[in-house]
């Protein structure tokens, strides 16, 4: 346990590592990839966590980092899996290109002996690791003094310091003065205490300044700007992209048509139904020059909304099916309705299987059920029964005699 730096007597102190080390040693979070305190953190375990966790929040990866650890539980199996195999794992985590710096990194440690550098320069030289995640490794795994500064740091530190620049041109300001607040002692945990900071108290919408350890030496806590902080550059909406996806069900087995996408670009060598080109001006009315093979298609009601970093995408989808002994063209494949899972499908063309399975496998709806009789309430009263209208009496007195009609027949 640390024990807390003197008290500040002046407002504008500077941000001791000791104040937010007592905080961090109470308040830590339990994740599955940080060692508990008194254990030895694993570098394969914070590669891989810090890797999937970019542009990725933790409750997303969590489920993820412990199928991927089941699977892949050292750096020696994952260098050993085929490609097509961690992609499939890591289908739905997005930003695909990771997972192929994930694989060719694992390859490359394997390939210099197994073990994982301990400081930032060598680990700046294996594929995927950028400055940040080289020095969150080598603080959390190996203890060193290095600044790992992710979006949550960027945040602590602009309201620190106020930093009036906008991101992302304000990257190396705030680099720099997280590096200055890095501590000799504990700088693992110093690491990981700012990044809990940064997702517990000081969050982007109304952070718990009277909670934090750095309240007294947080400048825009004092200016009472904090909200404002970090500034940022409005970013613009991407421009609408449209499409077409043909989704080809065979006969017999109910086998899908699907492909493998470019190595290079937006979700490489992910699995697909076919697609057409994703344009502005698509237009749906001749997708079916885009279609992977003559059949009969039908075009399906609705559309398929994804949203990726740059750009929203709208594909409207065709589906048909085809005789049992149908190959597949070249270049494409048949995968069975159990091989899909292993299929490296990504977030936006599952939506489109799940658009045109459900629509053509939904049952049509069942009647509904009649209620069960509640034996705990009584049943209400019956109306009285209606009384039957009472016959007609027919009237007693003789009929008086009609009189004569006029221009009648005259008495003879």
């Amino acid at each position: 346990m640390v024990a807390p730096a003197a008290s500040h007597s002046r407002q504008d102190a500077r941000p001791e590592a000791a104040d937010l080390l007592v905080w961090y040693d109470r308040h830590r979070r339990a994740l599955p990839w940080r060692a508990l305190p008194g254990e030895v953190p694993d570098p394969y375990r914070v590669w891989l966590s810090e890797i999937m966790l970019q542009q990725t929040t933790v409750t997303a990866v969590k489920p993820y980092f412990a199928r991927f650890l089941e699977r892949f539980p050292d750096v020696a199996t994952l260098a050993a899996a085929p490609e097509e195999a961690v992609m499939s794992a890591w289908a739905g985590l997005g930003y695909y290109s990771r997972a192929r710096n994930l694989h060719a990194c694992a390859r490359a440690v394997v390939a210099a002996g197994g073990t994982f550098p301990d400081t930032v320069e060598g680990l700046r030289k294996l594929p995927g690791i950028g400055a940040y995640t080289a020095g969150a490794i080598a603080s959390i795994a190996f203890d060193r003094p290095a600044a790992a500064v992710d979006g949550n740091v960027e945040r602590v530190v602009s309201r620190l310091f106020a930093v009036e620049q906008p991101l992302p041109a304000a990257r190396p300001v705030l680099r720099t003065l997280a590096e200055t607040l890095v501590p000799q002692t504990r700088p693992g945990d110093f690491a990981q205490a700012v990044m809990d900071l940064g997702a517990t108290l000081c969050t982007p919408k109304r952070p718990a300044c009277a909670l934090c350890p750095w309240m007294r030496p947080c400048q825009s806590r004092r200016e009472g700007t904090q909200d404002t902080f970090p500034r940022k550059v409005k970013k613009e909406a991407g421009t609408l992209r449209r499409g077409a996806a043909f989704v080809v069900q065979r006969a017999g087995d109910g086998a899908i048509l699907l492909r493998t996408r470019p190595a290079n670009g937006l979700l490489g060598a992910m699995a697909e139904p076919p697609t057409s080109e994703w344009r502005p001006d698509y237009d749906p009315a001749q997708a079916l020059l885009d279609a992977p093979l003559d059949a009969r298609w039908k075009r399906l009601p609705g559309l398929v909304r994804h949203v990726f970093t740059h750009f929203p995408l709208e594909l409207t989808v065709f589906m048909a099916r085809v005789a049992a002994d149908m190959a597949a063209p070249e270049g494409m494949r048949f995968t069975a309705p159990a091989g899909l899972g292993e299929e490296p499908l990504p977030g936006a063309m599952k939506k489109v299987l799940a658009h045109a399975l459900e629509q053509k496998l939904a049952p049509p709806p069942a009647p509904m059920p009649e209620p069960e009789p509640d034996l705990a309430t009584p049943p209400p009263a019956e109306p009285p029964a209606r009384r039957a209208p009472l016959p007609k009496v027919l009237s007693r007195r003789p009929v008086a005699a009609a009189p004569p009609r006029k221009g009648g027949p005259k008495a003879r």
